[in-house]
C-alpha cells in the first residue's frame, strides 16, 4: 500500500500536468478575432477598390468623350 505521503506527491504531480480549462480559450478567441478582422479589412478594400476603379473609368469617359 502506498503512503499518504507518496498519494500526494502523485495527485500533485499529475494536477500540474492538467492544463486548466481556460488555457486554450485565450488562443480562440484571438483566432476568432484575427479572422473578423480578415473579413472585415477583404470587405473594405472590395468596395473602395470597386468605387476607385468605377470613378477611374467615369473620369476617363468624360475626359475623352467616350472614345
Amino acid at each position: 500500500m502506498q503512503s499518504p505521503v507518496a498519494v500526494a506527491a502523485l495527485l500533485r504531480i499529475a494536477t500540474d500536468k492538467v492544463p486548466e480549462s481556460e488555457d486554450g480559450q485565450d488562443l480562440l478567441e484571438y483566432g476568432l478575432l484575427a479572422a473578423l478582422i480578415a473579413v472585415v479589412a477583404i470587405g473594405t478594400v472590395a468596395t473602395v477598390g470597386q468605387t476607385i476603379f468605377t470613378m477611374f473609368w467615369q473620369l476617363i469617359q468624360g475626359a475623352f468623350g467616350g472614345i
